[in-house]
């Protein structure tokens, strides 16, 4: 998603008009237009009205902007070039499918199993997925926190705005699965 395609689509969740959202940040009444060539990629907006952009839609300007991993392709590079830059700190597996017995029969061994496995279900390809963990404690604790509003949702615990509302948001929105208090709030009050 490029970055006119997500000032819109955070507009939008935030409910502004382009008009309004064009005086909020400080555009004057009759922008409405520039706003609409912002979000069809037409023109692309100073890092500084990027900045009031996010302001005004509560969000990390991070959230705005392209070059962020957007597609698989972006993202394998992105991999790619911290590990040239982190060498060992990706470390990748192969995940093995859950069986009461290994292929000789045998009950596997846990103490000494260093196999990562996974159940058969709805979620699960066809193929043994692949997996990797990054040795690094703020992204595991992101990532960890990530999985957590994830089950959330999936759980019914929060709304989809709620989870959208923490998304764009971190890292102002984090709270350590529930360790502390965020900066921001996306949960709504109950």
């Amino acid at each position: 998603m490029r970055t006119g395609e997500k000032i819109k689509r955070i507009r939008k969740f935030r409910g502004y008009t382009q008009p309004e959202f064009a005086m909020m940040i400080g555009l004057g009444e009759n922008a409405a237009p520039r706003i609409a060539q912002y979000e069809s990629g037409y023109r692309v907006p100073s890092p500084k009205l990027l900045k009031a952009m996010a302001e005004v839609l509560d969000c990390n300007v991070l959230a705005l902007m392209d070059g962020t991993g957007q597609n698989a392709e972006e993202l394998r590079m992105l991999l790619f070039w911290l590990e040239e830059d982190h060498p060992g700190m990706i470390h990748g597996f192969q995940m093995q499918r859950m069986t009461r017995k290994d292929d000789d029969g045998d009950t596997p061994d846990a103490a000494n199993d260093r196999n990562v496995y996974y159940h058969d279900g709805d979620n699960w390809p066809a193929h043994a997925p692949c997996g990797f963990w990054i040795d690094s404690f703020l992204l595991n604790g992101f990532i960890r926190e990530w999985l957590e509003h994830q089950r959330e949702l999936k759980d019914g615990c929060i709304t989809k705005e709620e989870y959208f509302a923490w998304k764009i948001g971190w890292p102002y929105t984090c709270d350590e699965c529930g360790k502390r208090e965020p900066l921001k709030k996306w949960r709504k009050e109950k």
